[in-house]
């Protein structure tokens, strides 16, 4: 069965968004987003988002090299 409305990342799906953004507005999204985050947590536990977040950081590693973590400090750093 497929999934009904635009293709994500097209204009029209865009066009979606920024409808239901005016008609519901921005704290619609963190709203949905928070309710997602804590059913994943329920689901999986909280040691499942640092697990993600290694391999995300081994990801970024791996195709960035250690020099763009060491930049990256440098730019948060002088703010």
């Amino acid at each position: 069965m497929a999934k009904r409305g635009p293709h994500p990342g097209t204009p029209q799906a865009k066009r979606g968004g920024q409808t239901v953004r005016e008609k519901y507005g921005a704290e619609f999204y963190e709203e949905i987003g928070r309710r997602g985050g804590e059913v994943v947590k329920k689901r999986y536990g909280q040691e499942f988002y640092g697990e993600i977040g290694k391999k995300g950081g081994q990801t970024t590693k791996a195709r960035h090299g250690t020099k763009f973590y060491e930049e990256i400090g440098r730019k948060g750093g002088s703010k």
